[in-house]
């Protein structure tokens, strides 16, 4: 019975260390970039093919 109590408190412990976490990321503007994920597709660049004359190309 007596590890059960430990282990509430170790879960008790991560969990406020995780909520501490992301907490702090929240206020140092981790997730305030609501433009970019959006139009990152748009700017990708393509990759170059190697191949012969014919079109035939591996990558």
């Amino acid at each position: 019975m007596s590890v059960m109590f430990v282990l509430i408190i170790l879960s008790l412990i991560f969990a406020t260390g995780f909520l501490a976490a992301f907490i702090w990321a929240v206020r140092n503007g981790q997730y305030s970039d609501q433009y970019t994920p959006s139009v990152r597709i748009l700017f990708d660049q393509q990759t170059k093919r190697r191949g012969d004359a014919n079109g035939n190309g591996d990558i």
